[in-house]
């Protein structure tokens, strides 16, 4: 592959730089609950259980003590870091000054391994107890099967999502006052628009919202582009894991955002360094609120 300086080497037909197809934002942060940590682990939820009041007491009883069940959901930090080395004879062959774009190509970057930690935490081993110290994995109960609503190794349809907003309200989500989204990689937005009841008027049940050919959200639910997740080993046809949880129930834990510096350094022959670094780290808060469809 030609170095990406090279290719930017003035020519009269060519007098700009440019990126190639990448996703460039953080598409899940804004989705998510974030929090401003510090220290090696952060404790960022207090969690408290359910509790029964208490019927038929004689008079003069003493008032019932019921403990509430508490528990706690702690983050941890993840060091990023991301350099890029720019030649000083390059710069002189250069029209215009590489850093900038240089630089958005190393936000890019940042901003998918933010992605990158958030889809890690949907679905991974979240850390609680009093120091952290207990194992809590996703529960099968909170996965909805590939073949969900129709035949073996069916895409995404309007029954699956159906089936996740069924179990979101059953865990007394209130779809009236939370935030609910679902992370759609192409294939599958594409699934959802061949069916009838998203496209067709007469089927629309669901309110499907659809603006420039995009589907924006469905049933209450909505829809974020996202091609980060992806199958793995233990599931089932190492389908696509498609993610529909609640902005409260995914937490985003920023220690230190994106921090960026171009410099010059004497130990590379006085040639420019653009660096990056940031640490974060990301945890699903409650299971309830998160359910994760597998489709081929």
């Amino acid at each position: 592959m030609a170095d990406p300086i090279t290719t930017a080497f003035v020519t009269e037909f060519k007098t700009n730089t440019a990126l190639l197809l990448q996703q460039q934002d953080s598409r899940l942060a804004q989705a998510v609950t974030q929090y401003n940590l510090v220290g090696e682990a952060a404790e960022v939820l207090e969690q408290f259980g359910t509790t029964n009041a208490v019927s038929g007491l004689p008079r003069h009883a003493d008032t019932p003590v019921i403990d509430v069940p508490q528990d706690r959901r702690w983050c941890y930090p993840v060091d990023y870091d991301w350099g890029h080395m720019i030649d000083k004879q390059d710069q002189l062959r250069l029209l215009i000054d590489p850093k900038s774009p240089v630089t958005l190509a190393g936000v890019a970057a940042m901003n998918r391994a933010k992605d990158d930690q958030i889809v890690q935490a949907m679905f991974g081993t979240a850390k609680t107890g009093k120091n952290g110290s207990t194992s809590t994995t996703f529960p099968a109960g909170n996965i909805i099967a590939n073949d969900f609503g129709g035949s073996a190794a069916t895409g995404m349809n309007v029954a699956k999502l159906r089936e996740a907003r069924r179990l979101l309200r059953r865990a007394e989500v209130e779809f009236e006052t939370e935030q609910v989204y679902a992370a759609l990689p192409a294939d599958k937005e594409n699934d959802l628009l061949a069916e009838a009841q998203v496209i067709n008027s007469d089927y629309q049940a669901g309110n499907a919202v659809i603006r420039d050919g995009r589907l924006m959200g469905l049933l209450g639910i909505e829809f974020i582009h996202s091609e980060r997740f992806q199958g793995g080993a233990a599931n089932t046809n190492s389908a696509i894991q498609v993610p529909v949880w609640c902005k409260n129930g995914v937490a985003l834990g920023v220690w230190n955002d994106i921090k960026a510096n171009v410099a010059e350094v004497p130990t590379k022959r006085w040639n420019w360094l653009v660096g990056m670094s940031m640490t974060l780290g990301a945890t699903r808060l409650e299971e309830a609120r998160v359910i994760q469809i597998l489709n081929v």
